[in-house]
């Protein structure tokens, strides 16, 4: 079969796109109880280019009360960081994944895609940010450890300090106050790499250390490349931080992609990121608490037991056991960081959960590209979704950054990794 070239499809693609016009704004696909719409197919999704545009003097927009700074730019596409014991700040930088393109709507898409995503190389590391004299510049900026393959998830636990390449999880020891690894990391157990659809590997750990839980995306959309390269994927793992023996703790989330311990209890959560192709509407990402042994539809059904047709053959057992999500945040926002609150970012931003939004990239008018945060209430979401950190996308429709992990630090700041602007931004109370 003779495919047409990227460029020619992407001119059907943009063509299709257009169709429906600019003016259709985010349907309220968020929250507990979200409206969903009927699935709608079509030959091609709507796609959007994330045009990039640099920063120039300009930078977020925060609520009032709050101020944002660029700590660290000029770094090699940012992904997730990890504040130490001593308040240096780790950042993993990496891209990973070498899933070949099934279709021509993956060549379209893949290019797409790739117009709204950094030039720059992954750096593959790990680089140190410090700020010595306490006054908010973070004067050292170094390498921390090198060689590493796609790093993406990190976690730290009494002088262990773990990371989650895209084929291994791997762990260095630590002292505090070290710039620079004293060696290379020892192996805690493979992690599944073979087509790598979705490479990042989210990463927490356990309140007494015992167990790491990492977020292993699927290889497909739905199920497009056979069920034998989705074995151990769509899933967490749970895994022993001393043996390396693993085993899986949820299953059927399609790309868990941030993972974090609400504070004060051993309670797991997750972001993740949804299907395509049924509608710019469709499937939210979400937000949910994840349950020891549950299931979250993938493939089968989305948003608990709302069947995807597309997959063959059906399983209406597994359907009739999927569990519906906490907390929708929204068709295609591409979910890729998370992190509970403190007390120390004070007001309305005290309790709950910061959430970094990629943006979309198949949806006419586009979604995400901002920090949102979702407050709680008795442990649980309680409420919509309050925009934190904001204008990563103008006006015009170029996009300046994109961002990534959420980290907050106990000192009352948060920490957001901009992939796109290869940027590393600190928001902290003024008042």
């Amino acid at each position: 079969m003779k495919y047409a070239s990227p460029l020619s499809a992407l001119t059907v693609a943009l063509f299709l796109s257009a169709c429906g016009g600019e003016d259709q704004s985010v349907a309220q696909t968020h929250g507990a109880d979200p409206k969903l719409p009927e699935p709608q197919r079509g030959l091609l999704p709507s796609m959007k280019i994330a045009e990039p545009s640099p920063w120039g003097d300009q930078k977020p927009t925060v609520p009032q009360g709050y101020a944002v700074t660029a700590i660290a730019t000029d770094l090699k596409i940012p992904r997730q960081t990890l504040v130490l014991p001593n308040g240096d700040i780790l950042v993993a930088e990496g891209k990973g994944g070498n899933a070949a393109k099934l279709k021509p709507k993956d060549v379209i898409a893949g290019y797409i895609k790739a117009k709204g995503n950094t030039s720059v190389k992954g750096g593959d590391r790990l680089t140190l940010l410090r700020d010595g004299d306490g006054d908010g510049v973070y004067e050292t900026q170094n390498v921390f450890a090198d060689n590493l393959n796609a790093p993406y998830g990190l976690a730290f636990h009494d002088g262990n300090l773990y990371v989650a390449n895209q084929d291994a999880l791997v762990r260095f020891d630590y002292q505090d106050g070290q710039t620079q690894a004293s060696g290379e990391p020892t192996k805690v157990t493979d992690l599944p790499s073979e087509v790598n659809h979705h490479w990042t590997k989210a990463l927490t750990v356990s309140p007494d250390g015992r167990f790491l839980y990492v977020g292993i995306g699927s290889n497909s959309n739905i199920t497009e490349r056979g069920m034998e390269v989705e074995i151990d994927r769509a899933m967490v793992w749970q895994i022993d931080a001393q043996t390396g023996a693993h085993k899986p703790y949820a299953t059927g989330l399609r790309n868990p992609t941030a993972l974090a311990i609400q504070p004060g209890s051993d309670q797991l959560w997750a972001v993740a990121n949804e299907r395509d192709e049924l509608g710019e509407d469709l499937v939210p990402d979400y937000l949910t608490s994840v349950r020891e042994g549950g299931f979250y539809g993938w493939p089968y059904s989305y948003w608990g037991q709302n069947v995807d047709d597309r997959v063959r053959p059906q399983d209406p057992d597994k359907v009739a056991s999927a569990i519906k999500p906490d907390y929708a945040l929204g068709a295609h926002v591409a979910a890729l960081g998370l992190d509970f609150s403190m007390p120390s970012m004070g007001g309305q931003f005290a309790e709950g959960v910061f959430v970094g939004e990629h943006g979309s990239w198949n949806r006419k008018n586009p979604s995400g590209y901002k920090v949102v945060f979702v407050p709680f209430s008795n442990g649980k979401p309680s409420g919509d979704p309050v925009d934190f950190v904001t204008d990563f996308r103008t006006a015009e429709g170029k996009t300046r950054g994109r961002p990534v992990g959420v980290t907050v630090d106990p000192s009352g700041a948060l920490i957001v990794a901009d992939d796109l602007a290869n940027t590393v931004w600190r928001v902290t109370r003024t008042q």
